[in-house]
C-alpha cells in the first residue's frame, strides 16, 4: 500500500459506493426510458422523433454511469488523502439535459397535436 493513502472510516467508503450505485440506478432508469419510448412512445414531431429523444436519454444514461463512476474515484481519492470532496458538474449536467430533453418532448408533442 502505498505511503500517502491511508485506510478511511468505512462509513465513509461505504457511503462513497451507496452513492455511486444511486448513479448507477439512475443511469439504468435512463436507459429503460430512452428504450420504452423508442418502443412504445406515440411519433413526436415526425418519423424519427421519439428514436432520437430514446438515444438521448440512453446517451445521457451511459454518460451518467461514467460520471458516476469518476465521481466516484475522485471522492474515495480526496477521503483516503483527508482532502475536502471535489465539487463535480455531472449533478447540473444532468438537470439541465433532463430539463431540455422535457422540453423538447413537450415542443414535440405540440407540433404534432398542432400539426
Amino acid at each position: 500500500m502505498d505511503g500517502d493513502r491511508r485506510e478511511p472510516d468505512y462509513r465513509f467508503s461505504l457511503a462513497n459506493e451507496r452513492t455511486l450505485l444511486a448513479w448507477v440506478r439512475t443511469a439504468l432508469a435512463l436507459d429503460a426510458a430512452g428504450l420504452g419510448v423508442i418502443r412504445f412512445a406515440p411519433p413526436l414531431g415526425g418519423s424519427a422523433g421519439r428514436e432520437l429523444v430514446g438515444a438521448i436519454l440512453v446517451l445521457l444514461g451511459a454518460a451518467t454511469a461514467w460520471s458516476g463512476y469518476r465521481r466516484f474515484l475522485a471522492t474515495d481519492r480526496a477521503i483516503r488523502a483527508g482532502d475536502p470532496i471535489p465539487a463535480h458538474a455531472a449533478p447540473r449536467v444532468l438537470a439541465a439535459a433532463l430539463a431540455a430533453i422535457s422540453v423538447a418532448i413537450l415542443v414535440l408533442l405540440s407540433a404534432d397535436w398542432l400539426g
